[in-house]
C-alpha cells in the first residue's frame, strides 16, 4: 500500500557523530526517529541527495548504519509486539523491537528466539539485514531462515509485504539495509521447557584436536562456540575452550527451580569506565587474560545449568563493554572458509598468532548450510571472529592480506562487522553480488538508501 501523503512530519535531532559498536571512523549525519510507518515514509521523503539507511540498536561493529552527511533512520521508536501465535509458533513484531524485549515477552510463554547472537541487544530489523547467526547455525541456519514475511518500506514510499522464495526477500535478508527499511516481520519461534541451558565445557589441546572434536560430535549439540587462544604458538596454537548445550528440559531444574521454570532476571554489572587508558589491551595483559581464562577452564564438565543470559550473552552483562579498547576502538574481524579449506584456516591462525594480535574476545564455531540471502555472510565451513584494538601498528595492511587468504580460499569476510574491506576483494567474496545490484538499482533507481559501508563497497 502506498504511505500517506499526508502523513505526519518527524523531529529531526541536530547532526549528531554516528559510529558502530567498534567506535572506529564516526561520521555525521541527521537522526530522525519514526514512530510509525507514517513517519518512516516521511521521513525518506526528507532525505536529501545523501540519502539515508536505517539504525537499530548500533550494534554492527564497523559503517553499515553510519551515513556520513545524510540521514541515520532509528527505528527503535517502532518497537511494538504485535500478535504471538502459539499454535503456528510465531510472532508479529516491528522491525525496532530488540531480541532482548522479545525474550522479556515469550519465554514465560514458553518461547525462545530461533537465532541470537552475542549480543541481545539488536533489533528485528538488524538481524535480518544482517541476515545474523548464532551459536546453533550448524543445525539452524541464520535468522532469516525463521522469518516468514517481512513488511518493507520501499524508495518510491511503498510498503511491500513478501515472503521467503522471492528475490526481494533473497536482497534484503543480509541486504545491510539497502533495499529499504524493514518496518514489520513475522518470525517462527523455538519451543523450550525452562529459561535455562545445559551446557558442557571441555578444553582442546589444540586447533586440530578442536576441528575434530566439533566434526565428530557437533550434531549432538543445539548450540556450539570454542573460545580460542590467539596468542599460544607451537604445539598450542589454537587451544580453547568448548562450550556446547541445549535448552534445559523441566526435569533437569532442581526442585526450586522448577517452580518458576521460565523466570528471565540477566543480571548486570556496572558499566565500563567512559575514559580507559589506550593501550589497556595490549601483548601482554591480553596474554596473561588467555593464560588465565584456558587453565581455569574445566578439562571437561558436563551438565551444567546455566541462565540463557550467562551462556548466550555474557558481554551485555557489562553496559558499553566497548569503552575498554580506549578511545581509538576496535576492529572485528570475522571470516568463514569452507569445508576442505582447514589448511586455510591454520594458515590465518598461524598469521594471527605470529604477528601476535592480542584478541581475548576471538570465538570458533562451525556452520551449517547457508541460507540463500545474497549477501548472507554464513556457508557451510569455520567461521572465526576476532577483535583486535584499532590502533595496533600495521593492523590494516595485515588484514588486507588476511582478506587476500580469504578470499584465494573462496571464503568472505561479514559485513555486518566490517570497516575496511575493499571493493575490489568483495566481489571475490560474494557470488551473487552483480544480481544484488541490479535489484537494487531497480528498486532503488535514485539510490534513496546509502550507507559509509554502500558508499566504501559501492553497493
Amino acid at each position: 500500500m502506498p504511505a500517506d501523503s499526508a502523513s505526519p512530519s518527524v523531529t529531526t535531532s541536530e547532526a549528531v557523530s554516528v559510529s558502530g559498536w567498534g567506535r572506529t571512523a564516526p561520521t555525521t549525519a541527521r537522526l530522525i526517529r519514526p514512530r510509525s510507518p507514517e513517519e518512516a515514509a516521511a521521513a525518506l521523503r526528507a532525505c536529501d541527495e545523501r540519502g539515508g539507511i536505517a539504525r537499530g540498536l548500533g550494534r554492527a561493529y564497523g559503517d553499515a548504519a553510519q551515513n556520513a552527511g545524510g540521514a541515520v533512520i532509528d527505528m527503535t521508536g517502532m518497537d511494538r509486539v504485535h500478535a504471538i501465535d502459539a499454535d503456528a509458533g510465531t510472532v508479529l513484531c516491528d522491525a525496532g523491537v530488540s531480541l532482548h524485549r522479545l525474550m522479556e515477552v515469550l519465554l514465560p510463554l514458553g518461547w525462545f528466539v530461533p537465532v541470537t547472537p552475542g549480543t541481545r541487544y539488536v533489533t528485528v530489523g538488524g538481524a535480518i539485514g544482517a541476515d545474523i547467526h548464532g551459536k546453533n547455525h550448524h543445525g539452524s541456519g541464520s535468522f532469516s531462515r525463521h522469518v516468514d514475511a517481512i513488511e518493507l518500506l520501499t524508495a518510491d514510499g511503498t510498503v511491500r509485504s513478501f515472503e521467503r522464495g522471492t528475490a526481494l526477500f533473497d536482497a534484503t535478508a543480509g541486504g545491510m539495509g539497502l533495499t529499504g527499511v524493514i518496518l514489520a516481520a513475522t518470525i517462527r519461534l523455538q519451543p523450550v521447557e525452562t529459561s535455562l541451558m545445559t551446557v558442557d565445557t571441555e578444553r582442546t589441546a589444540d586447533l586440530d584436536d578442536l576441528m575434530a572434536r566439533l566434526t565428530a560430535t557437533d550434531h549432538r549439540y543445539r548450540y556450539s562456540v570454542a573460545w580460542i587462544d590467539l596468542l599460544a604458538r607451537g604445539k598450542s596454537m589454537g587451544r580453547s575452550v568448548l562450550t556446547r548445550g541445549d535448552h534445559a528440559p523441566l526435569a533437569a531444574l532442581p526442585a526450586r527451580a522448577r517452580r518458576a521454570p521460565l523466570t528471565f532476571r540477566p543480571g548486570q554489572l556496572p558499566p565500563a569506565p567512559r575514559f580507559l587508558p589506550e593501550g589497556l589491551l595490549g601483548r601482554k595483559s591480553v596474554g596473561l587474560f588467555n593464560e588465565l581464562w584456558y587453565r581455569r577452564a574445566p578439562r571437561s564438565r558436563v551438565g551444567e545449568l546455566q541462565k540463557i543470559s550467562t551462556f548466550f550473552h555474557p558481554l551485555d552483562g557489562v553496559p558499553h563493554w566497548n569503552r575498554i579498547y580506549g578511545r581509538s576502538g576496535f576492529v572485528q574481524y570475522q571470516f568463514v572458509v569452507g569445508h576442505g579449506k582447514e589448511e586455510a584456516l591454520r594458515r590465518i591462525v598461524r598469521r594471527i598468532s605470529e604477528r601476535g594480535c592480542p584478541s581475548f574476545l576471538a570465538v570458533l564455531k562451525r556452520f551449517g548450510e547457508g541460507d540463500p540471502g545474497w549477501l548472507s555472510f554464513p556457508m557451510p565451513g569455520w567461521t572465526l571472529a576476532l577483535d583486535i584494538p584499532a590502533n595496533l601498528p600495521g593492523l590494516g595492511a595485515f588484514l588486507d592480506e588476511l582478506d587476500e587468504e580469504v578470499a584465494t580460499s573462496d571464503g568472505r569476510v561479514y559485513l555486518a562487522k566490517d570497516s575496511r574491506l575493499r571493493p575490489e576483494t568483495l566481489a571475490a567474496m560474494y557470488p551473487r553480488l552483480d544480481d544484488f545490484r541490479a535489484l537494487r538499482a531497480d528498486l532503488d533507481p535514485r539510490g534513496l538508501f546509502r550507507s559509509d559501508l554502500s558508499r566504501r563497497l559501492a553497493l
